[in-house]
């Protein structure tokens, strides 16, 4: 049996009548199953791709609460809502099987089957609030019954199923051609075979993501009845901003502890983690500059400010500035000192200034353009290629490749004379008249950065 009669009888016979499906022979033709085809197509349109099932809504979180314990009862239900049910795809539609009447001289693909719609994703469940609260006598918290869970998250809608393709009512048939007058010997005559394709079931839908249950509430417990001031333990300043004011910053410093079901009534539901009120953190920051260049000139630059459990300030200067300074802390009053200052594209102005001598004496000086050398610490690595009568020009061995050793490094204000002659390289690398290539590596560092520049110089080792 064909396998279009894996639907209903009754209901083919009724579906192809009145879409001109039944063929004289009566041979039905319906959806199928098979693989796409890459031959043009003649039949009529696709079925459509069904709709997307709609996600669930978010439950929401419950309202946090803050609260004085003072010994009265108290009932607080927080917990958060559950989160929707995500909607179900809808089936892809079933294409359009109208066959052409007779097979003409083109191959055919059937129309494919349209794709199911995916399910939607279910919605996440509330948090459940956040209970603040003020106490004299830890006792009191057991007169306080609270309920803080999350909400549940909904169910992922389902995917639906694919359309089936349409099936071709013939799969092979022949044209025949003629040119020429009948009768005649110019009279010539082809035969051509040609194919129909079924369409391909359409794709079924992916099912949606369940949603994520909510937080339980946290608790928070502060030993006093005065409300706490706000956190400010952040900041962000132009760097010149700083050079006439200091900057206050502070807050709450907390104990993260367990238990939190044991401190309040027989049945409270809460996260078991809670926050105690340990202390108020307050903590300035004074900046001295003592760079050459005045402050003003970073004007367009700012700092982030944090302070830290141990009332220090901490200081993050912007990546394309380099800073060498000091902090130090005393009685909340943290002094940083900014002794240089260079901009980072400052910090990579290397070039060859000269390439002089031979034999052991041969040296290679490179000057900082920038006239930053006496901050920032360089050091050095080489790889020197040669070639002379030994060696031809098109395989040029490499005679060094390291880090040049510090002895072999001189500086003079903004200048480094590096002491090539003196690292270990064959002799007949170094002679008169042979032509180097020379990749320098200069490795620059201040204040916990570094930066890398590579130099390269090629020419000929003079005559002495």
């Amino acid at each position: 049996m064909h396998k279009s009669f894996r639907y209903q009888l009754p209901f083919l016979l009724t579906f192809c009548l009145f879409s001109n499906l039944l063929p004289a022979t009566g041979e039905v033709v319906c959806p199928t199953n098979v693989k796409e085809s890459k031959i043009a197509r003649y039949y009529d349109r696709d079925g459509s791709r069904g709709s997307n099932g709609r996600s669930g809504r978010d439950g929401r979180s419950g309202e946090n609460q803050t609260i004085n314990a003072d010994g009265a009862t108290v009932n607080l239900d927080l917990s958060g809502t559950n989160g929707e049910d995500g909607e179900d795809g809808e089936q892809g539609d079933r294409p359009s099987c109208r066959n052409q009447r007779e097979e003409g001289s083109n191959n055919i693909n059937a129309p494919n089957g349209g794709n199911g719609g995916s399910g939607g994703n279910g919605g996440n469940g509330g948090n459940g609030g956040d209970l603040t609260v003020y106490y004299t006598n830890l006792a009191d918290l057991k007169k306080i019954s609270v309920r803080a869970v999350g909400g549940e998250g909904g169910r992922s809608g389902r995917g639906a199923r694919g359309a089936a393709g349409c099936a071709c009512r013939r799969r092979r048939w022949e044209r025949e051609t003629c040119t020429g007058t009948p009768g005649t010997p110019n009279r010539k005559c082809t035969k051509k075979v040609y194919r129909c394709d079924d369409g391909r079931d359409g794709s079924d839908g992916s099912n949606g993501r369940d949603g994520t249950r909510g937080r339980s509430g946290i608790l928070s417990i502060i030993n006093g009845n005065e409300p706490l001031v706000g956190d400010k333990p952040t900041a962000e300043i132009g760097i010149s901003q700083l050079a006439n004011q200091q900057l206050n910053l502070s807050k709450n410093k907390w104990q993260i502890r367990q238990g939190a079901n044991s401190l309040l009534a027989i049945g409270s539901v809460i996260a078991d983690e809670y926050r105690e009120f340990e202390r108020r953190l307050d903590g300035t920051l004074k900046l001295i500059w003592q760079e050459k260049k005045a402050i003003s000139n970073f004007s367009n630059q700012s700092v982030k400010l944090s302070l830290n459990d141990n009332q220090q300030i901490d200081i993050a200067f912007p990546e394309n500035i380099w800073i060498d300074g000091t902090a130090k802390t005393a009685e909340g009053l943290t002094e940083y000192t900014v002794n240089h200052a260079i901009s980072k594209e400052d910090v990579t102005r290397l070039a060859v200034a000269e390439f002089a001598n031979s034999g052991q004496n041969l040296s290679l000086r490179v000057v900082d353009l920038a006239a930053k050398s006496d901050v920032i610490n360089t050091q050095f690595r080489v790889k020197y290629r040669a070639k002379d009568n030994f060696y031809d020009s098109f395989n040029s061995p490499t005679l060094y490749e390291g880090e040049i050793p510090a002895e072999l490094v001189s500086r003079s204000y903004n200048s480094f004379n590096l002491a090539l002659g003196k690292l270990k390289i064959p002799s007949q690398g170094l002679n008169p008249g042979t032509n180097v290539d020379i990749e320098i590596i200069a490795v620059r560092s201040l204040g916990g950065r570094s930066a890398q520049q590579k130099i390269s110089w090629q020419g000929v080792i003079r005559q002495r």
